[in-house]
C-alpha cells in the first residue's frame, strides 16, 4: 500500500476522533438535564406540532419517573443558557491555537502537534463525567482546555498536505479532512445507543478510549515528509517530489513567514469569509440538532442520535464523490483549478444556506426536516474541493499558517452561534424562534458563498516564492537525500 494511502487513512480517523471530543456533548447532553417544559411553552407547542405534542408529554412524564431513581447522580437543572455555554466552550479557546497550530506544525511537524491535539484531548475526554458532577463550571473549564488542545489540529495537517500530496490529488485527499463527517455520525448514532444502554457517562468514556487507540497508531505509522519515511519505495518518493516541484521549498531551517503579505492578501481573507460562513452553518446544524429534533419534533433518544448522525455520512460520502470529479476536471484541464473551487463553495456554502432557510419551512413535518438537515449537511461536504483546498493552493509553503490565521476566526462561529441560539431560544423552545436561527445561518451561508464566487481565486501567490540566498545545492543534498532518477509516473 503506498504510503500516502496510509496517510489518508490516518488523517480521515483522526478527524474522525477529533470530531468525537467536538461532537459528543451535543448528544449527551439530551441526557444529562432534567427536561422541563414549562405549561406555556407546551402549549404553544401543541399548537405548533400537535402530533409530537404527545409524545413529549409522556418523554417528560417518563423522565420524571426517572428522575426519582437517579436525580441526585445524573441529573442535572441546567437551563437553556447554561445548556449553550457548555456547547459552546469547546470553542471559547479553540481559535486561540489555529494561528500557533500551523506555525508549530511548519517548525516542529504536523506528526507531533497533530498527535499530542489528539491525545491529550483523548485524556481529558475520560475528566468529563466527573467535573459534570462536581460542577457546572468545572465542566466548561474541562471542555474549554480539550477544545485549546485540540485546536491545532486542522491548521497543522495543511503543512503535511502541502509536503506530500500532488495538486490534481489534492482534492480527493483533503476529502480525509471530512472524516470528521463520520466522526459527528458515529458520535451522535454510537452515543444514542450507549446513552440507552449504559448511561451519557459510557459517551466519554468510549471516546477517550478511541481516542488513545488512534494514537497509538499516528505515531507507528505517520511521518511529516516523504524523505523522512523510512519504508517508502523509491518510486512513490520520486513521484511526489516531481509533482510537488519547486512549490515546496526545502531548508534545513523553517521558512520566513511573510506576515504582511499574508494579513493584506485579498485572497486570504476572502478565503477567511468562505470558510468561516460555510463553517457557521455546519457548526449550527450540529450542534443544535440534537436539541431541535428532541424538544421541537418530540424525538425520542435514539432517534435523536440516527437523525442527527446519519446526514454526516453523507457528507463525507459526497465530499469524496465530489473531491473525485473535481480532480478529474482539473487533471484533464477541462476546468481551471479556480472554477472548480468556485464550483465547490457553491454547493458547500450556496445550496447549504438554501437548504438551511428550507429547515424553517419544513414546521412540524419531521420527514421534511431531516431531508433538509440531510442535504445541508451532505453539500457542506464540498469544502474539501473549495475553499479548504484553495489555501493550500494559494501558498503550499505557508499552507498551515494561513489555515490557522483562517480558523483562528472561522471556528469562532463554534461558540457564537451556540450562544446566539440559547439567546433566540431561552424559555422560548418554539418553532419561531427556531426560525430564527435558521434565517440567521442560511444568510450567512449564501452571503459568504457568493463572495468567493465573485472574487475567490486558487492561483498560487507571489510571496509563497522566497527567495533564499544562503540555501545552496551543497546544502540542499544535506537536507535531503535524493533519490535515483526514475521516469515512474503514478497511474491516478
Amino acid at each position: 500500500m503506498e504510503k500516502r494511502t496510509v496517510l489518508w487513512y490516518m488523517t480521515f480517523w483522526g478527524f474522525a476522533i477529533n470530531y468525537m471530543f467536538r461532537m459528543n456533548i451535543n448528544i449527551a447532553i439530551v441526557s444529562m438535564i432534567k427536561h422541563s417544559i414549562s405549561k406555556t411553552n407546551v402549549t404553544i407547542i401543541q399548537h405548533e406540532c400537535p402530533r409530537n405534542t404527545e409524545q413529549l408529554t409522556s418523554n417528560n412524564t417518563l423522565a420524571q419517573n426517572i428522575f426519582t431513581v437517579d436525580l441526585n447522580d445524573n441529573k442535572f437543572e441546567w437551563n437553556e443558557h447554561q445548556q449553550n455555554v457548555i456547547l459552546g466552550a469547546f470553542f471559547i479557546m479553540n481559535w486561540i491555537m489555529q494561528l500557533p497550530g500551523g506555525v508549530l506544525a511548519q517548525r516542529y511537524g504536523t506528526k507531533t502537534v497533530f498527535g499530542i491535539s489528539n491525545g491529550v484531548a483523548a485524556i481529558l475526554s475520560f475528566a468529563v463525567p466527573a467535573s459534570a458532577k462536581f460542577n457546572y463550571k468545572a465542566l466548561v473549564v474541562v471542555r474549554v482546555v480539550q477544545g485549546l488542545i485540540s485546536g491545532g489540529v486542522w491548521p497543522s495537517m495543511h503543512t503535511m498536505t502541502a509536503n506530500w500530496i500532488p495538486a490534481h490529488e489534492r482534492s480527493r485527499f483533503v476529502s480525509a479532512y471530512l472524516g470528521s463527517s463520520i466522526g459527528t455520525a458515529v458520535t451522535y448514532i454510537m452515543c444514542g445507543y450507549l446513552i440507552a444502554t449504559f448511561g451519557w457517562e459510557s459517551v466519554f468514556y468510549v471516546s477517550g478510549g478511541l481516542g488513545l487507540l488512534w494514537s497509538i497508531f499516528w505515531i507507528l505509522l505517520v511521518y511529516d515528509t516523504p524523505a523522512k519515511h523510512p519504508t517508502i519505495s523509491i518510486r512513490e518518493r520520486t513521484y511526489i517530489e516531481n509533482c510537488i516541484g519547486k512549490t515546496i521549498q526545502i531548508r534545513s531551517k523553517p521558512l520566513p513567514i511573510p506576515w504582511k503579505s499574508l494579513l493584506l492578501s485579498k485572497a486570504v481573507m476572502i478565503n477567511l469569509v468562505t470558510q468561516a460562513g460555510g463553517l457557521w452553518g455546519l457548526f449550527t446544524l450540529a450542534a443544535q440538532a440534537p436539541s431541535y429534533f428532541n424538544f421541537i419534533l418530540g424525538l425520542n433518544i435514539k432517534q435523536t442520535g440516527l437523525w442527527s448522525g446519519m446526514p454526516h455520512f453523507v457528507r463525507w460520502a459526497f465530499s469524496f464523490g465530489f473531491s473525485m470529479i473535481c480532480d478529474r476536471l482539473v487533471k484533464s484541464k477541462r476546468m481551471s483549478m479556480t472554477n472548480v473551487r468556485k464550483m465547490g463553495t457553491l454547493f458547500c456554502n450556496v445550496l447549504q444556506g438554501l437548504f438551511i432557510l428550507g429547515l424553517c419551512y419544513s414546521g412540524c413535518n419531521s420527514v421534511v426536516a431531516v431531508i433538509m438537515l440531510f442535504s445541508a449537511t451532505a453539500v457542506n461536504g464540498a469544502i474539501s474541493s473549495g475553499a479548504l483546498a484553495a489555501v493550500v493552493d494559494i501558498a503550499p509553503n505557508y499552507a498551515g499558517v494561513i489555515q490557522g490565521i483562517i480558523g483562528t476566526v472561522a471556528t469562532s462561529t463554534g461558540f457564537i452561534s451556540p450562544i446566539i441560539v440559547g439567546y433566540l431560544t431561552f424559555n422560548q423552545q418554539t418553532l419561531s424562534q427556531w426560525c430564527k436561527v435558521f434565517h440567521l445561518s442560511g444568510a450567512i451561508c449564501i452571503c459568504s458563498g457568493l463572495i468567493y464566487i465573485f472574487f475567490g481565486t486558487s492561483d498560487i501567490q507571489k510571496w509563497n516564492t522566497y527567495n533564499d540566498p544562503v540555501v545552496n545545492e551543497k546544502e540542499l543534498k544535506s537536507i535531503v537525500k535524493k533519490p535515483p532518477n526514475s521516469s515512474y509516473a503514478m497511474d491516478t
